[in-house]
């Protein structure tokens, strides 16, 4: 399977390390403007395009992979406030993307873990409800998307709550999200119930990039010869 990547960071290595560990080809390499002139060509010749840029250029990265019939999977975050325009630009143009705030396995299981909790939790309001998120000081969109995920699934189950807030206030319709960023830091999540007599929390830590890789590329395996808007939680059958 021939392979562009869009956004050849940190994650974008990663992603090139584990599509050579499962024998694929890396085609192009799109990081900016130029490349996008440069590599064109090369781009045309991929079977799927890899996005983990960044919010400002991830939604034209998008729809030019649309313009040219290539799926893509997306990992870059804070542009999900325009998903539902994406999505319809993808149906409408009978196009291919898979999309995620965080591809590792692990998280996608914490998610739904959750979201069982959310629907436990909504029957004991003596309990209230935090997520904490800690990430390395070069992600750019807080809270994380992963956090924004956990948030609206809570709100979702749980009927005492109706928005969330990055930050902290005395409102108790409001889901508190506190956003740290530490070097060195690749991701952690923490959501807590805590009452005057118990403390209830679920946790998880990513210990490598590698987890975020691998996600991106099975996803990508998986959307080929597929056309349609869909997430991870398809993938996985979740």
């Amino acid at each position: 399977m021939n392979i562009a990547i869009l956004g050849y960071g940190r994650m974008g290595e990663q992603i090139e390390k584990v599509a050579l560990e499962h024998k694929h080809k890396i085609v192009a390499y799109i990081d900016n403007k130029k490349d996008w002139e440069k590599q064109i060509n090369n781009l045309k010749k991929s079977d799927v395009a890899i996005d983990f840029s960044t919010p400002e250029v991830v939604i034209e990265n998008i729809y030019k992979c649309f313009d040219l019939n290539i799926p893509i999977v997306v990992g870059t975050t804070g542009w999900h406030q325009r998903l539902q325009e994406v999505k319809e630009k993808c149906l409408e143009k009978s196009q291919s993307l898979i999309h995620a705030s965080n591809f590792s396995l692990g998280v996608n299981l914490f998610v739904a873990l959750n979201k069982a909790l959310a629907k436990i939790m909504n029957g004991y309001d003596d309990f209230d409800v935090s997520i904490e998120e800690i990430h390395h000081t070069g992600k750019k969109d807080s809270p994380s998307g992963t956090a924004i995920v956990l948030a609206n699934d809570i709100i979702k189950y749980l009927a005492r709550k109706e928005t969330w807030i990055n930050g902290t206030n005395d409102n108790e319709t409001e889901l508190s999200i506190k956003s740290e960023r530490l070097n060195n830091n690749i991701g952690t999540h923490i959501v807590t119930y805590s009452s005057l007599l118990d403390t209830i929390e679920i946790k998880h830590t990513s210990l490598s990039r590698k987890n975020f890789a691998i996600g991106a590329v099975l996803s990508a395996e998986w959307i080929i010869g597929k056309k349609g808007f869909f997430t991870i939680n398809d993938m996985l059958n979740i």
